[in-house]
């Protein structure tokens, strides 16, 4: 196997999508796209959210979104609609939208820039919402109330 470095794991994963503008999502979005945010929760705590996103946490986005894992979401499962990941910046995201090609979701994509564009073309933010009785521990020791969807 051929080392690869993360700049050509990158590419590697973007030649196989078609990454969308912010505005183009929120475009597909309203024909029922469905855009799944994977910020970490501190993200999505200081920046917002996007109304109508869905949020799942990274490290669980394979088990929530692969149509055979007993964990899936019961609306990726139950949907043929489109999925749109969002990250911060649009890196994380495009590797996470290959990964879903490997699992049969051939037409998911990400976001070019990632929230950071989002945020910058005026496109819809609004606050987090607390998870009322949840809390998580962060990792400078400080607790705070944790996040649920858009």
């Amino acid at each position: 196997m051929t080392r690869m470095t993360a700049a050509q794991l990158l590419a590697e994963a973007r030649a196989r999508l078609e990454r969308l503008t912010p505005t183009r999502v929120q475009a597909a979005a309203g024909t029922g796209a469905l855009l799944v945010d994977i910020r970490s929760e501190l993200q999505r705590e200081r920046g917002g959210v996007i109304p109508g996103s869905r949020f799942i946490l990274r490290n669980v986005l394979e088990w929530r979104c692969d149509p055979a894992s007993p964990w899936r979401e019961n609306v990726i499962g139950e949907t043929r609609a489109q999925l749109i990941l969002i990250c911060n910046q649009g890196y994380q995201s495009s590797l996470a939208a290959a990964t879903l090609h490997q699992l049969g979701l051939v037409d998911a994509t990400d976001v070019i820039g990632g929230f950071q564009a989002w945020r910058a073309a005026g496109l819809p933010v609004r606050p987090a919402r607390r998870h009322p009785g949840t809390r998580e521990k962060r990792s400078d020791h400080l607790r705070k109330d944790r996040y649920v969807e858009a």
